[in-house]
């Protein structure tokens, strides 16, 4: 797991980068904001691809869980993926409603995270 750290209209945002799965379970989570934490930035970007499948399930409960860390510990998140493919309604519902707020932002393109996380 790397860590870039990106710069959007002032604000320092983490990018994960890694081409396989790093977040599985809620205490990944806690894991990378802790790599974030020595660049004092408490927004991240993580690709679709580095989340386990079934976070994008849910009825396996994973989403809320893992995403529930970093709202405990007040992190923005940018999840940037192609989300048209999951038929679930519920999903799409999450995925509007979380885009609502601004905590947690499932994007289409890294700038577009940034630009999110940067408000």
């Amino acid at each position: 797991m790397e860590i870039n750290i990106l710069q959007f209209n002032g604000v320092d945002i983490a990018e994960l980068v890694s081409s396989g799965i790093e977040i599985s379970k809620p205490q990944d989570a806690v894991d990378l904001m802790a790599k974030c934490m020595p660049s004092r930035t408490t927004r991240v970007i993580v690709n679709e691809k580095n989340i386990i499948p079934e976070f994008f399930d849910l009825k396996t409960k994973i989403a809320g869980e893992i995403l529930q860390k970093f709202a405990t510990y007040r992190f923005k998140i940018a999840i940037v993926g192609d989300f048209s493919k999951y038929e679930s309604n519920a999903l799409k519902d999450f995925i509007y409603e979380s885009n609502k707020h601004g905590e947690i932002n499932f994007v289409g393109t890294v700038e577009e995270g940034m630009e999110k996380l940067a408000r």
